[in-house]
């Protein structure tokens, strides 16, 4: 792998070898079923601090924190309540994070940007899950892009953004991750779960822990109240080019009188269905399929690569297709509107 040199790349069979770098307060990119997330030891300040750094990411922006074992909670966090221990219990590995209230003295202090609490989730990755259990401690994993761009889902996104940067980056066995966008995050209350940021762990699917009710905060709401959660204040996932999303109540007569009216070469995002009634516009210069027209789970999982594809094309602009509202779309459609320079 001659092109990754100045990066580590390690496997299955050497992560002994990255958990050393990682104790030693290095960096080292992880996959997880998410998005690859960018690893430091979180008990190390300097190493936290460098992650910030690295990324540009703003000092106000907490950290989620990667654990490998649910049985050590108690040992990071102040307290937990019963809906937690349920969330837990249901979604546990998984693309869940739960907010907590933190234990002092237990993660670097700039993790959580100065508030009382912690973010914890534990991945259902294979390679990271061993990797935390060599370390011995849990890792701090915001995604492993550039503040503001597109998340990793893929190695080669990784190191397009950090080779030469971080110490290493671990392979994972699949070439994609398989979900494609960061978890969900809540706030687990006595009588409620309030959902800072949607992802693949819908707002049905938490209706089965019960008695609690569940709410999608607004995203106004977010803001005023200050940043809880990654992923709701600054800009996110944007592309260099200018992103138009298209609301999924226009008919394809629409896309056609917007890309015809259009002075500049456009970079199409799109399921197989408008790509094949689209594709050969003249103004069309580059496409990138986000699949089957109903299957959610794949538009979800390819959003980001599509948009990191079409930002090293030629293409001027970038045309998504958007997603009509429901819970199983909660999570595109949270990411390409953060993406979205205009939506038409």
């Amino acid at each position: 792998m001659e092109e990754y040199q100045q990066t580590q790349i390690f496997d299955f069979n050497n992560l002994n070898e990255a958990a050393d770098i990682l104790k030693a307060g290095g960096l080292v990119a992880f996959p997880t079923e998410t998005v690859y997330g960018l690893g430091a030891i979180a008990n190390n300040e300097a190493a936290v601090k460098r992650v910030f750094k690295v990324k540009g990411r703003p000092s106000d922006n907490p950290l989620i924190v990667h654990i490998a074992n649910q049985k050590q909670v108690d040992q990071y966090v102040a307290s937990i309540n019963e809906t937690a221990q349920q969330l837990m219990d249901l979604f546990w590995p998984g693309p869940l994070t739960i907010i907590f209230p933190a234990k002092e003295g237990v993660f670097a202090s700039s993790i959580s940007a100065g508030r009382p609490t912690v973010s914890l989730r534990m991945p259902n990755q294979l390679e990271t899950l061993l990797l935390i259990e060599m370390v011995g401690f849990p890792l701090v994993g915001p995604s492993a892009n550039i503040s503001g761009k597109p998340s990793p889902t893929k190695l080669e996104h990784v190191l397009h953004d950090f080779n030469g940067k971080i110490d290493g980056a671990v392979k994972a066995q699949t070439p994609q991750t398989l979900i494609g966008v960061e978890s969900t995050v809540v706030i687990a209350e006595a009588d409620r779960i309030v959902i800072l940021r949607p992802g693949a762990i819908t707002q049905d699917m938490l209706s089965q822990v019960g008695k609690p009710v569940v709410e999608l905060s607004a995203q106004e709401q977010l803001e005023n109240e200050g940043v809880q959660s990654p992923g709701v204040k600054y800009v996110h996932y944007s592309p260099k080019q200018p992103v138009y999303l298209v609301d999924a109540s226009n008919a394809i007569r629409d896309w056609q009188v917007f890309i015809r009216s259009s002075k500049v070469k456009i970079g199409l995002l799109a399921d197989e269905e408008w790509l094949a009634v689209l594709q050969d516009e003249p103004m069309i210069t580059q496409v990138y399929s986000l699949g089957k027209r109903d299957d959610i789970a794949k538009h979800t999982q390819e959003l980001y690569a599509g948009l990191r594809y079409l930002e090293d094309t030629d293409c001027e602009i970038i045309l998504v297709q958007g997603l009509a509202e429901q819970p199983s779309a909660h999570a595109y459609i949270n990411r390409s509107n953060k993406a979205a320079n205009y939506i038409i």
